[in-house]
């Protein structure tokens, strides 16, 4: 256990859990506080010590009713306590991970017992969690940290098969992609359905999900429909990019604002692909050909998994590059804070892998989105944000690659001051509008659920109690 303390009684104790990378954890995180903010919830949130270390940066003395839970899990040669989580985690662990993240079960079961929480609100590689809470007589939601439209989609192909037609066609796969992500060979697996879509099964009355009706909204009601579940929707859960967290590299962060205020507003292209991607060499020289192609300002973050030693940008980079774009380009080897950086007046577009913490935020903070989709659900959040009209999909090859001249194409055609550019801006700034008016009512209504759940279960707890004590004493 991370840190003890006295519960009030009048409090609901509300289990986090999510799965242990940062895009789940950060959600998790800003529900969190939404929750703490009310007075009737205590939280406890639950992680590997390596993730607490960073989450406790981001919970700090400001919210007292969070309290942190630590997940032992076992440590091997192959899997030391440094790689209990997945950001920068090299690709050949993550079986490694995910299979001493099952056995911890045990680990969890205990947690339960000693917390005794009211209620659990848990991930998607953890269907094993609210079984051991129900087992106990707790129940639990399922929180996805994914958008309703790949959702709706890939359980619209696990209920009709995959010949079926979703009913809307702006959502989709090309062939190679429902090969490449292993699509066809997950919704046969049977092995594989308990972590697909048991999830909403286990998940009690509710689904709780990392959404905007203002983006989402037929898809939210189509995914309620088929799972039968109510889906309640959390706001985007956007952490504020004014907030002062102590970051691990003060001094990048203060040379990374430097750079952008120095570059014209809407001038400068972000490109990022998450904490989890890591580009081969093929398409770390396509990027840069397509970065030095077009006119535009950039900052590229780039990222390498742990084990790899530094220094590894120049070496990865095609020859002569970061000499020719000096002027105009910035690259971050590892990390940087994105929704500083989003919310910077020089930023004219994301360049994105299109994991959903990225698209919900470029389209909080009004950035139009260079989409390069690379995996699992990704796809369709990239064409969700092409049909809501505040994004463009970078073409492909015949082979499916990426390559620089498209990208080049793509970032002329949103950078560019046209009438095409002009709509795709307003459009994004309208979206982050509609947005940002919601987002607090939005976390508000996933509390007021919460507190009904909890109220209505201990009633009934309340009630079976007593009626059960006096069948005893009428014995």
């Amino acid at each position: 256990m991370e840190e003890e303390g006295e519960v009030e009684e009048c409090k609901f104790r509300i289990l986090m859990f999510p799965w242990l990378a940062h895009g789940h954890i950060f959600p998790f995180i800003e529900l969190s506080k939404h929750l703490s903010r009310r007075s009737c919830f205590h939280v406890y949130f639950c992680s590997t010590a390596i993730n607490l270390v960073s989450i406790r940066k981001h919970i700090r003395n400001e919210y007292p009713t969070i309290q942190l839970v630590e997940l032992p899990m076992a440590a091997s040669p192959e899997l030391p306590p440094q790689f209990h989580t997945t950001k920068a985690l090299p690709p050949r662990l993550w079986p490694n991970l995910l299979k001493a993240f099952q056995e911890s079960s045990c680990s969890f079961q205990d947690i339960l017992d000693s917390l005794k929480p009211d209620f659990l609100i848990y991930d998607f590689f953890q269907p094993w969690a609210p079984k051991i809470a129900l087992s106990r007589g707790i129940d639990s939601a399922f929180f996805a940290a994914s958008g309703a439209a790949s959702y709706a989609f890939y359980y619209h192909m696990y209920m009709e098969g995959t010949s079926s037609t979703f009913p809307y066609p702006a959502i989709h796969l090309q062939d190679y992609e429902m090969i490449d992500f292993g699509f066809r060979k997950s919704i046969k697996d049977a092995e594989d359905n308990e972590f697909l879509f048991g999830n909403f099964a286990l998940s009690r009355d509710v689904i709780l999900m990392k959404s905007c009706r203002a983006v989402e909204r037929k898809y939210i009601d189509y995914l309620s429909d088929i799972c039968k579940k109510r889906v309640v929707i959390t706001g985007p859960l956007i952490a504020d990019a004014n907030e002062a967290y102590p970051y691990d590299d003060e001094e990048m962060l203060a040379k990374i604002m430097e750079w952008l205020s120095g570059k014209s507003k809407r001038s400068t292209v972000y490109v990022s692909f998450g904490s989890e991607y890591f580009l081969s060499g093929d398409e770390l020289g396509e990027i840069a050909k397509g970065l030095e192609l077009c006119d535009a300002n950039f900052l590229w973050v780039v990222r390498f998994p742990s084990e790899e030693k530094t220094g590894r940008i120049e070496e990865a980079m095609p020859k002569g590059f970061l000499d020719r774009v000096v002027e105009r380009g910035m690259i971050v080897r590892g990390w940087a804070p994105q929704t500083k950086i989003l919310a910077h007046r020089s930023i004219g577009s994301f360049m994105s892998h299109c994991g959903w913490s990225s698209v919900m935020e470029s389209m909080y903070f009004g950035v139009p989105i260079i989409a390069m989709p690379m995996k699992s659900e990704q796809p369709a959040n990239a064409r969700l944000a092409t049909e809501v009209g505040v994004g463009v999909e970078v073409g492909k090859s015949r082979d499916g690659r990426y390559t620089g001249e498209e990208m080049a194409k793509t970032i002329s055609m949103v950078m560019a001051e046209t009438p095409f550019c002009e709509d795709l801006r307003n459009r994004a700034i309208r979206v982050s509008k509609e947005m940002r008016e919601n987002a607090e009512g939005e976390a508000s209504r996933v509390a007021e659920e919460l507190q009904t759940l909890c109220t209505n279960k201990k009633k009934k707890t309340t009630t079976t109690t007593t009626t059960t004590r006096r069948n005893h004493e009428y014995k």
